[in-house]
């Protein structure tokens, strides 16, 4: 667990990039309607967790350097007894200097009579704009107020600045209590995936399997997926981002299950093929390995000093060199790399930053170049080979069209290397058959 410490270090660390004469302001997550008057089950907005801790609608952080009454000003939602017996207690602003850190604390709903004046006087406010449009309306009202005033000696900012840049680089590089937390839901994820394989069986539904991971998750005491659960088989598992997940499953096809659970706000994303009836067929298994060598490749390309896009370059390499010798693809290898020849069948990218989001934060390019791995990055590595049964691919053999693959694993940059959390979850073809030779 993250503690209110470790919250306030990273307000301190925010604080000491932002220019002199500045003020920060950060929203969370509004509610969401589902249907009629139900709400969607509530989430924090990643960027104001990351700050706060916070897990409470109604919120809005202010950093303000150099304030003589206290830097870190929270506003959220005043203690309501009779809203509190419907929707559970709430922290109020009496409380939350207390237990989360903060210099200073009011009702959100007093916002409009004191955020003014927090404003007033700043050179400039950082801000992600875009991310929640009414509050941004609010917010550039308050600004042409204090502009209406100027002739009175009021001093409006004079610009807004982008946040994100500077929060999202914080966010890129993860403390240890944070690698724990990603370990934790890693093993979650583990456990989950393992509980689908030993449960498969030729006619259950995809959502079948999928309540098998959301059992495990919530057992475990991740509330949620990270994202939708994918769970495709045979064909379905061409579709990237395949969640209908109502198809049955037929004795000879492959499934691939991507899913990862939140635990504590950091997400696990994992990716797991296998057959539903337990072993893989001679063509399966062609396709497979070629798959498992792309995603080993690419994990050996994990290490600081190595950039980004290494890992895809090394999983692609491998992937259209074994394409090429099934005779999938035609062509040169390079050619069919540099002309992009590879796009029908191996259409994403290898790697996305993991955190608090699944597709984490943080620059990928800096000045238009790779930028290079680290000790307390975590990236995904998912080589995925997919040959749909339509029209796109009736030119090339039969016997593969309709098999989907995608591996996926979670690694963490060490100093020596990587580690990979997620390697609890079987993905070798013998230690995937062992493990489903032994269901019930």
């Amino acid at each position: 667990m993250i503690g209110a410490a470790e919250f306030k270090k990273r307000r301190a660390q925010l604080m000491a990039m932002m220019s002199p004469g500045s003020v920060a302001v950060i929203p969370g997550a509004k509610l969401s309607r589902r249907n009629r008057d139900i709400q969607y089950l509530f989430r924090q907005d990643s960027d104001f967790y990351y700050l706060t801790g916070f897990v409470e609608p109604e919120a809005l952080l202010v950093l303000a350097p150099g304030r003589e009454h206290g830097e870190e000003i929270l506003f959220c939602a005043d203690r309501d007894p009779h809203a509190e017996r419907w929707d559970g207690e709430r922290l109020g602003p009496e409380r939350a200097t207390q237990m989360l850190g903060v210099d200073d604390a009011f009702p959100y709903a007093d916002m409009d009579d004191i955020l003014p004046g927090l404003l007033e006087g700043r050179e400039r406010i950082y801000i992600t704009l875009g991310e929640y449009p009414e509050f941004d309306q609010r917010l550039i009202a308050w600004v042409a107020d204090i502009r209406k005033r100027e002739a009175g000696g009021a001093q409006p900012p004079g610009e807004f600045m982008e946040l994100k840049h500077f929060l999202h680089e914080l966010r890129l590089y993860k403390s240890t209590k944070e690698v724990n937390l990603m370990r934790k839901a890693a093993d979650i994820t583990a456990a989950a995936h393992v509980r689908a394989m030993q449960a498969c069986e030729p006619g259950m539904t995809e959502a079948q399997l999928e309540a098998e991971l959301t059992y495990e998750f919530m057992r475990s005491g991740a509330r949620s997926p990270a994202y939708p659960c994918i769970v495709g088989s045979g064909n379905n598992a061409c579709v990237m981002h395949y969640v209908e997940n109502t198809a049955t499953l037929k004795k000879n096809d492959l499934v691939l299950i991507d899913a990862g659970c939140e635990y504590q706000h950091y997400a696990a994303d994992v990716t797991r093929t296998f057959p539903v009836s337990g072993r893989y067929s001679a063509t399966q298994r062609a396709i497979y390995e070629i798959v498992l060598a792309a995603n080993e490749a690419a994990i050996a390309e994990c290490r600081p000093g190595r950039h980004f896009n290494a890992p895809h370059e090394a999983a692609l390499r491998v992937m259209v060199e074994g394409l090429v010798a099934l005779k999938i693809l035609k062509g040169e290898v390079a050619t069919l790399i540099e002309e992009e020849g590879y796009r029908d069948v191996c259409p994403h990218k290898t790697s996305h930053w993991l955190g608090i989001d699944v597709h984490d934060v943080g620059d990928y390019r800096i000045d238009s170049t790779w930028r290079q791995l680290e000790p307390g990055m975590v990236l995904t590595i998912e080589p995925g080979i997919y040959i749909p049964r339509n029209e796109t691919t009736e030119h090339l053999p039969s016997k593969y069209r309709g098999i989907g693959v995608r591996i996926e694993d979670d690694v963490l940059i060490t100093r020596g290397g990587c580690e990979v959390l997620t390697a609890a979850v079987p993905k070798r073809i013998d230690e995937v058959e062992a493990l489903m030779a032994d269901r019930a």
